[in-house]
């Protein structure tokens, strides 16, 4: 049986974080694309009627214009904060670096100067071939420039401990373990299982006495439940240990 198809890439911060990004696909990009063209239309309209009184001029700043918003429309509004054009932002979208970080000022130009090639032969036909036919939906300006347009997500705090049976600590702990042990509870849901289990070995005294078939992690993250407070029951119906 084949597998379902599934759009959502994970990158890893060099930290051991794991980072899911759901790439925007074609029919959200081009309307986000068309409200900026809409935008941009607009704005070139109002110059143009303010400028017409100027002569050559007025022409010359027409002109200005003209490529101020061509070549640096969507560069300025990608290296603010919300790393997204105006368009981009109706729809939710943003612009990420390929690896799950904030777009880079280096990556934000290569994207955009490649516009160039992604509009070969005509009207951003290569560009469309090329979200259409990779399933992270990157035309040959992310390619080059390393970045990847994806839908925009909240960061929520962590709200719940990982899911593992509770279990005693072998030793007495301090207070600063016994808040670290529980941070790590609550936090290992967002790091990738090699880097759970590389911090998770800090604290192996700790779990020196827990069962020695569960991993370093849930053997961690039980004590962690342990220390909130639970005693002997199972995590609930379903859950697996990370």
């Amino acid at each position: 049986m084949n597998p379902p198809i599934d759009t959502i890439l994970t990158a890893e911060t060099p930290e051991g974080i794991a980072i899911s990004i759901r790439p925007a696909g074609f029919a959200v990009r081009a309307t986000a694309f068309l409200i900026d063209a809409a935008i941009r239309v607009l704005f070139l309209m109002i110059c143009a009627s303010v400028l017409a009184a100027g002569g050559r001029f007025g022409s010359g700043l027409f002109y200005i214009f003209l490529f101020v918003l061509n070549w640096l429309y969507p560069v300025i509004f990608e290296l603010t904060p919300g790393a997204a054009t105006p368009g981009k932002r109706i729809m939710g979208l943003v612009v990420l670096m390929a690896n799950g970080l904030p777009i880079t000022p280096a990556g934000c130009l290569i994207r955009n100067l490649m516009r160039v090639v992604d509009f070969l032969p005509l009207f951003y036909a290569l560009g469309i071939v090329t979200i259409l036919s990779r399933g992270d939906s990157r035309r040959i300006g992310d390619l080059a420039g390393g970045t990847v347009v994806a839908y925009r997500y909240d960061v929520q705090p962590a709200g719940s401990l990982a899911d593992a049976n509770p279990l005693p600590p072998p030793i007495a702990l301090s207070r600063r373990q016994q808040i670290a042990i529980m941070a790590f509870g609550f936090r290992v849901g967002r790091l990738t299982p090699q880097r759970a289990e590389e911090i998770a070995e800090l604290a192996s005294a700790a779990v020196a006495d827990a069962p020695p078939r569960l991993s370093l992690t849930a053997r961690l993250v039980g004590v962690a439940r342990w220390l909130h407070g639970e005693r002997g029951a199972p995590a609930s119906a379903g859950s697996r240990a990370p």
